[in-house]
């Protein structure tokens, strides 16, 4: 669907989970909407994602951590290995107050830290932490948790806008993702950007 605006009710709710989809690119715990909780970005100190993980999952807040698959030389053997797609970065769906317990209160070795919002100040003139909005999010998701390998990560100068309308895929693999067409890596993509942080776009969509 093609306009400036879409309609309200994205339908978006998910419980991704790798084994649950033969894929190996989404890792999260239950996770719907809910007006109380933001999606927030945390910092994970190198090589700490799965025990940040577990820590969340523990007190019960929903979290994604985006996974992909990439060959790598071990023992000079070609291997596939699964590791972050965005390395040290973890995505947190709580409300304000626990995600500060958590991170400022109930985190002795600084395993995690907020990713801040460099394009934005408080009123006390200091960068608050970054935080995705639900339809974004929603997107990312989707597009991140298929098993597509064409899937990827998009520096802004690759990436050639069409036209500044929003659209909704309305069928096949990303069925539901909004973003923006353009031209990248020599194909038709739709982009889902996280405002701040990255361009994901999906595969080849005619």
């Amino acid at each position: 669907r093609r306009g400036g605006t879409l309609p309200p009710d994205t339908g978006f709710a998910f419980c991704v989970n790798p084994e649950a989809n033969g894929s190996p690119a989404g890792v999260s715990v239950e996770y719907a909407p809910d007006s109380a909780k933001q999606w927030y970005v945390l910092r994970v100190s190198y090589g700490r994602s799965e025990r940040v993980g577990k820590l969340l999952a523990k007190r019960s807040i929903a979290y994604y951590l985006p996974m992909h698959t990439v060959v790598k030389l071990v023992n000079n053997k070609r291997r596939k290995v699964t590791e972050p797609l965005l390395p040290n970065l973890i995505f947190v769906h709580a409300e304000p107050d626990v995600l500060y317990d958590l991170v400022v209160n109930a985190n002795p070795d600084r395993l995690m830290t907020y990713y801040y919002n460099h394009f934005k100040t408080d009123s006390f003139g200091k960068n608050p932490p970054l935080t995705i909005p639900e339809r974004s999010m929603a997107s990312f998701i989707k597009v991140t948790s298929s098993a597509n390998e064409n899937v990827r990560i998009i520096s802004p100068r690759y990436c050639h806008f069409k036209s500044g309308d929003r659209v909704r895929v309305m069928g096949g693999e990303f069925e539901g993702v909004e973003g923006r067409v353009a031209r990248a890596a020599g194909q038709q993509r739709v982009i889902v950007e996280l405002e701040g942080l990255c361009l994901i776009a999906t595969a080849y969509i005619p």
